[in-house]
């Protein structure tokens, strides 16, 4: 992003938990309850170590030219949709 020079800036809500786990790896996010209910996290939980990683992989880095950020942007809102993945408009800012 060094020679960059034009950026957008998307607020996802409710960041992580947007970010569906793999099937194999809801056991691994299991915690018991007081009450003796086992929980377990179908969308990503703020906590893992990786979690900060694998969220920012699908940050979009800024793009020099005007045409191929908006390609970029693009294709961004297409995975976003394709995901169910939802920004919040009122902090969005496009460049």
């Amino acid at each position: 992003m060094a020679l960059s020079t034009i950026f957008s800036a998307l607020d996802l809500r409710d960041g992580f938990y947007q970010i569906l786990m793999r099937e194999s790896d809801i056991p691994l996010t299991a915690v018991s309850t007081p009450s003796g209910m086992l929980w377990e996290w179908l969308v990503m939980p703020q906590g893992l170590k990786n979690a900060p990683a694998t969220f920012n992989s699908r940050a979009v880095d800024g793009k020099s030219e005007v045409e191929m950020h908006k390609e970029h942007l693009r294709r961004l809102f297409a995975l976003m949709r394709k995901h169910k993945l939802y920004a919040n408009l009122k902090k969005c800012i496009f460049g």
